[in-house]
């Protein structure tokens, strides 16, 4: 076995690994480095739109629903950063996007065992001695050097890809984009004629709301296709959060796949939609702009799939379909952003090299536990822990910051063979299952 082995590496540094990162340290139970490729830790550089906020309260921030005590809490950010007066002030319970991303970077600097501007390039398993463990070969992005690091876990944090629209690749970054990349093109999206948002979530109606406040120039045209029934609210009552509980995860968890795939579209409302405030600035700026019957130069569609994308003459042509009465139609712009979401990033190498020894579950989804851990056909106490593609195992709220506290718990508590964190339950007035509380 080697000596030099640690406990935990993990893969990819984002708002999931930092907070398992922050746990582990506040606990002697655990060593663990993390590898980013990313020279630095920026949380959606292209998305930082002033004056949005995040779309959860700020106590769900990389640790508190853990331990309330930790410092690397939100609060104890603000009163290292002289804001604790100001944010009282504010009365907000949301915390600005901008401001969080400056608390994540403000942990991150304070963190040991930080890897950044390091890419994972491969994933060697030497189940063969005694005592397993993996080798990580990691790739350093400023000498092109490459290392092994030796781990008896690994937990995978690689965050999600944007969708792309079919005939998207081939055309120029700076006209047809993602919103992941909007503010990097706002410039030269503004000088534009007309700039068509394609997207019925958060962020397509942020972009949208934000080119809008924007628009200077009557002849300057802005559309917002989107392929849902209309631009609606995400479901915010309280009955309807009770969702995002490690109660409701554990039920999930219990049904089987197809159970779990069909309920996901019953938890749409909670997943997909727009905030209310958000909602309410659109429309009023809407309403604000049109007074005197004044031409908006705006157009809103919804129940428009949009199925290709091709230039001409100069121009994009989108390929539209009203799904509900059937009709197509192409669609003439300058420019295009894409807020079509996003899917998660699973490194090829772990496909490589696990793939024919994971179990997987329906139509190619990898199977994890309750715990969090891929599901390997053997039975192996040398894990690969996943934070990313739970949504068929976990349910909606597999992307929700506060729930991803709670899953860092299982992880620390699960490699530590015992409770460092406690696992709170009975968090819900709901009760999911049909099984008696106290059998």
């Amino acid at each position: 076995m080697k000596e030099d082995i640690h406990d935990l590496i993990g893969v990819g540094i984002g708002p999931f690994n930092l907070g398992l990162a922050a746990l582990i340290d506040g606990t002697e139970d655990v060593e663990a480095i993390f590898f980013e490729q990313e020279l630095e830790f920026d949380w959606h550089p292209g998305m930082m739109l002033e004056k949005m906020n995040l779309q959860v309260p700020f106590l769900a921030d990389l640790v508190t629903f853990a331990d309330p005590t930790s410092p690397y809490t939100y609060l104890n950010y603000l009163h290292h950063q002289n804001r604790l007066f100001p944010f009282f002030f504010h009365s907000e319970f949301k915390a600005p996007r901008q401001e969080y991303n400056d608390y994540l970077q403000w942990v991150a600097e304070r963190l040991n065992g930080l890897y950044f501007g390091h890419e994972v390039v491969d994933l060697i398993d030497h189940d063969g001695e005694d005592h397993p463990y993996y080798e990580v070969v990691v790739k350093k992005r400023t000498t092109g050097e490459t290392l092994s690091w030796f781990s008896r876990h690994v937990v995978i944090g690689t965050g999600s890809d944007p969708l792309l629209i079919n005939g998207m690749e081939r055309l120029p970054n700076e006209d047809v984009l993602h919103t992941s990349r909007y503010l990097f093109e706002r410039e030269n999206l503004l000088k534009a004629k007309h700039v068509t948002v394609v997207g019925s979530g958060q962020s397509a109606a942020e972009v949208f709301l934000d080119l809008l406040k924007e628009q200077e120039r009557q002849d300057m045209h802005l559309s917002l296709l989107t392929r849902s029934g209309g631009l609606f609210q995400i479901d915010t009552a309280k009955f309807a959060q009770e969702f995002f509980t490690p109660d409701y995860v554990d039920y999930f968890y219990s049904l089987d796949y197809t159970q779990r795939k069909d309920t996901l579209d019953i938890l749409d409302p909670l997943r997909k939609g727009i905030d209310p405030d958000t909602l309410k600035e659109l429309y009023d700026t809407l309403y604000h702009k049109s007074v005197g019957h004044k031409e908006t130069n705006v157009r809103i569609q919804p129940m428009i799939d949009v199925e290709d994308i091709t230039a001409r003459n100069g121009k994009y042509i989108l390929t539209c379909h009203q799904w509900q009465e059937g009709k197509r139609f192409d669609y003439e712009t300058d420019k295009v952003v894409l807020g079509t979401g996003y899917h998660p990033h699973i490194p090829q190498w772990l496909i490589d090299r696990f793939g024919d020894q994971v179990e997987w579950e329906g139509e190619g989804d990898l199977k994890v536990s309750r715990d969090y851990r891929l599901v390997f056909q053997d039975n192996r106490d040398h894990h690969v822990f996943m934070l990313t593609d739970l949504v068929h195992s976990h349910g909606a709220g597999a992307t929700n910051l506060g729930l991803s506290v709670n899953r860092n718990v299982h992880i620390v508590n699960s490699i530590a063979g015992r409770e460092v964190y406690e696992n709170q339950r009975q968090n819900a007035f709901q009760q999911f299952s049909a099984k008696d509380e106290h059998e």
